[in-house]
């Protein structure tokens, strides 16, 4: 699987998701921000946001400083009003929901948008809560064992790698 191909489906799909009308971004940390922020920079947009789930996560409890040390590396940032913008949430992975369950509390505690669309470079299909994606470059299958990992090289290029499940 080719993370710079997915990334292109979905910057091809924001390009005609402009045609509908205006749309902030805002990006799930770390994965879905270091995506957001190539896809607002290609875009030609003047910002794009950054949300945190580390104390909205229901698994909290159990990650502790883990959750604290992700809050600080990379907090939620959104310079844009939320209050009746269209927001394009932006992860790379979809597998649970909960992430996103977490990111939507996170994201309505600085206001109510008047839509919110999910856009992921991968689907992994194994749904807990009732999430989907509006927009998904690819359905993947991973044993679940693994988790699929996104990186970021120097140069800005995205590539996925699986790792054993702690």
């Amino acid at each position: 699987m080719n993370a710079e191909l997915l990334y292109k489906k979905l910057l091809e799909n924001l390009l005609k998701r402009a045609q509908l009308g205006p749309f902030e971004l805002a990006g799930l940390a770390m994965g879905g921000a270091w995506i957001a922020e190539r896809l607002a920079k290609d875009l030609g947009l003047p910002h794009y946001g950054v949300i945190n789930v580390a104390f909205h996560r229901d698994d909290y409890a159990e990650k502790g400083m883990t959750a604290l040390r992700s809050a600080s590396t990379m907090s939620t940032h959104l310079p844009f009003d939320v209050n009746g913008a269209n927001v394009i949430l932006i992860d790379d992975v979809l597998l649970t929901g909960r992430t996103v369950r977490a990111a939507l509390n996170e994201l309505f505690d600085f206001g109510r948008p008047a839509q919110v669309e999910l856009m992921v470079l991968a689907d992994r299909c194994k749904r807990e809560l009732p999430v989907s994606a509006d927009f998904v470059a690819e359905v993947v299958q991973v044993p679940d064992q693994q988790i699929l990992v996104l990186e970021r090289d120097a140069a800005d290029k995205f590539s996925f790698v699986l790792e054993e499940r702690v």
